[in-house]
């Protein structure tokens, strides 16, 4: 049998509380053991019941479906196996009964029945749960009926081949309310005239006709007032008929199933409120994911400041949803009414000033009506007509930052303390991610701040023209040890300035690799303008004053400077590497050189000031493109580093081909390279070496 590990992410508490109830229900339904099993971990859980009627304990048991198929009667394997992959498959029930082998070799009948649930509004199962119990006495029965018939505590009967009564033990008599003496010659049709048409008659029939045993679970309406599991089997004689009062173990089921969607609803709200990082995003979704299941409409509030006094300030309906789809507009034009024509009597200023849920179990529409102004707001919510409703404030942190508003029409159940219970878990669950975002959000645009501060805009030229672009690696991280630079070094003896041009990269993607690129970034500045000095000496001065420094940290870097003082209109570029991706050199006649192999780079900044830098040179012709980068541009999961300077050299030459600026080409090269797949932060420089004519 094969186990589907797949899924979403787990919530701890919710497995373990799930567990609980699954044991706790099973106990209740009068020995019925209990499973649950989580498809996508391949956990099977058993309760003390089932564990019992395996003959196993705790011990013994190993906790996973390849333990339980080892249990079951090799000639059941395969129906049982079938039976749970047709419930998985379709999100259904499913349903077996089999042999298990004890571990003293005897045999036993466990009957089983369970569902498979998906995540909310998804189609994939993600847990299956479910009951057991020993069917073995009933199996035996049909061996040993002559003999038991009166002292066992199932209730039977037997039906001639006119449907009368010709037997009835003690248990039925009490099940049905009447004698033996009563029922014993009269048929059942009309002893029991609510059986005609209905699944008993249905069932009774077909056993007959077929001649093959049939069970099923039906309801029998007052005065019996009660669901029965039924086996029927035909016998020479007419028809056997078997029955036992199961309505505590329905109303228990189905208290699991309510528990199991409810546990499902949760997760389906989590993984939503995960799944983005967006402040807003995650908890508008909330009313699609309550609609249906939990409320037949409903509203969704943000509290965009809930330190102000007036309750009104910053109020914005995120998120509605309507079961009935011919209503959704009608909750639209609701949604961009209703918070102007609140009083302050209202329940969501209610909600939000003592952050406390209100329920309204009846008449919520005269309720909310009477805290409307009249107008259209009051009359769009007539039209809606909700019957009970309950507002649940979003807190998070001791402060209110959101409202959920719940709905319920006339033909369903009003609202009670238990969904009160479930909304306010899921408010704070919503609340807690929407207090989270802020503060991510918060975050992040002070961390992208800093690190553009620290990322300079490059000198303007008349003969160069230098772009820049830095990309922090997703929205997760918007800080890192990446930069660019683009400076004038005044040398003297020199008429003209030359420009220094520098990409590094510091490891790391947080804040103390940002403030170790600030670090190094400051010094390799100070080392070419104060000295004067070729990229090679630079390099070396920042490895000794890092060393003297004790700065503790190791980056890569390429230096370069453009040396401007060629009468023939062109220029010489000096570059020394120091473990760092080469640069790149486009031609005018289209030619791509790299600047260094990577096999000729030296060693990195940072770990041995003795080290000695090598130094190259090259001409720049009018024309010219120099790109330097960062590995996040060409290195990725599904592409090596050689590869990808070998495209990035591609891309290059074809972008530039096409005749476009600077600025095109430097975003081209980024969306070419990285698109949507960013991995790594990415530092870009490019520089058009373009002299005025003449």
């Amino acid at each position: 049998m094969t186990d589907d590990r797949s899924g979403t992410t787990r919530s701890p508490a919710l497995d373990a509380e799930s567990d609980r109830l699954a044991w706790r229900l099973a106990v209740d339904a009068a020995g019925v053991g209990a499973f649950v099993w989580d498809l996508r971990t391949g956990e099977l859980h058993w309760d003390d019941r089932l564990l019992e009627l395996f003959g196993l304990d705790t011990d013994t048991f190993g906790g996973t479906i390849e333990a339980f198929n080892s249990l079951v009667h090799p000639d059941d394997l395969g129906r049982v196996s079938d039976a749970l992959q047709v419930a998985i498959a379709s999100c259904g029930e499913y349903t077996a009964e089999y042999r298990v082998v004890l571990p003293d070799g005897g045999l036993r009948w466990i009957e089983a029945r369970g569902r498979a649930l998906p995540v909310l509004d998804g189609v994939e199962a993600v847990r299956l749960v479910g009951a057991a119990y020993d069917t073995t006495a009933v199996r035996d029965g049909e061996a040993r009926v002559g003999r038991v018939l009166e002292s066992m505590s199932s209730a039977f009967f037997q039906l001639d081949d006119q449907w009368r009564f010709t037997y009835v033990n003690s248990e039925a008599e009490r099940l049905l309310g009447t004698t033996r003496s009563h029922l014993v010659g009269q048929s059942i049709w009309e002893a029991f005239p609510d059986s005609v048409g209905s699944p008993f008659e249905e069932g009774y029939r077909a056993a007959a006709a077929s001649g093959s045993p049939v069970s099923f679970e039906a309801w029998y309406p007052p005065p019996l007032a009660s669901w029965y599991e039924v086996r029927a089997w035909p016998t020479p004689e007419g028809l056997a008929v078997y029955f036992v009062d199961v309505s505590d173990r329905r109303a228990a089921q189905e208290a699991l199933d309510r528990s199991a969607e409810r546990l499902a609803l949760l997760a389906s709200v989590s993984d939503s409120l995960t799944a983005t990082l967006d402040a807003t995003e995650g908890v508008s979704r909330l009313a699609t994911h309550l609609v249906p299941l939990l409320a037949d409409w409903c509203l969704v509030t943000l509290v965009e400041d809930p330190q102000v006094t007036d309750w009104r300030r910053g109020l914005r309906d995120v998120g509605w949803a309507h079961a009935d789809p011919a209503l959704e507009p009608v909750l639209r034009e609701y949604a961009s009414l209703r918070l102007r024509a609140m009083t302050d009597e209202s329940y969501l200023a209610r909600t939000i000033q003592d952050m406390t849920p209100v329920l309204m179990h009846a008449d919520a529409a005269d309720q909310v009506a009477s805290v409307l102004v009249p107008g259209p707001a009051r009359d769009r919510l007539r039209v809606l007509d909700p019957a009970s409703a309950v507002v649940a404030p979003l807190r998070a942190r001791g402060r209110t930052v959101g409202v959920v508003s719940a709905f319920r029409g006339r033909g369903r159940p009003a609202f009670d303390e238990d969904d009160v219970a479930l909304l306010q878990d899921i408010g704070s669950r919503a609340a807690l991610a929407l207090d989270n975002a802020r503060l991510y959000e918060s975050q992040r645009d002070l961390s992208e701040t800093l690190q553009r501060s620290m990322l300079t805009d490059p000198p303007r030229l008349d003969d160069l023209d230098i772009v820049v672009r830095y990309v922090p690696a997703g929205d997760v991280a918007r800080i890192g040890g990446d930069w660019y630079d683009a400076f004038l070094q005044h040398v003297p003896g020199d008429e003209q300035p030359h420009v220094v041009l520098v990409v590094g990269d510091v490891v790391g993607h947080d804040v103390a690799a940002a403030a170790a690129m600030g670090q190094v970034r400051g010094l390799l500045r100070g080392v070419a303008v104060h000295g004067g000095d070729a990229p090679a000496a630079i390099l070396s001065g920042v490895d000794t004053v890092m060393e003297s420094l004790s700065l503790g940290t190791t980056a890569t870097a390429v230096v370069a400077r453009l040396e401007r003082r060629d009468g023939s209109g062109g220029a010489v570029v000096r570059w020394s590497h120091a473990g760092h991706p080469p640069a790149l050199l486009l031609t005018p006649t289209g030619e791509v050189h790299h600047l260094a192999d990577v096999e000729d780079s030296d060693l990195l900044l940072g770990l041995d000031p003795g080290t000695v830098r090598a130094e190259r040179s090259a001409r720049l012709e009018p024309g010219s493109v120099l790109v330097f980068y960062t590995d996040g541009l060409v290195e990725r999961r599904d592409r090596d580093f050689d590869a990808g300077v070998h495209d990035l050299a591609d891309l290059l030459r074809v972008e530039a081909s096409r005749g476009c600026d600077t600025e095109a080409l430097a975003d081209r090269l980024l969306a070419g390279m990285v698109g949507d797949g960013l991995e790594d932060d990415v530092a870009l420089l490019v520089v058009r070496f373009s002299p005025p004519a003449g």
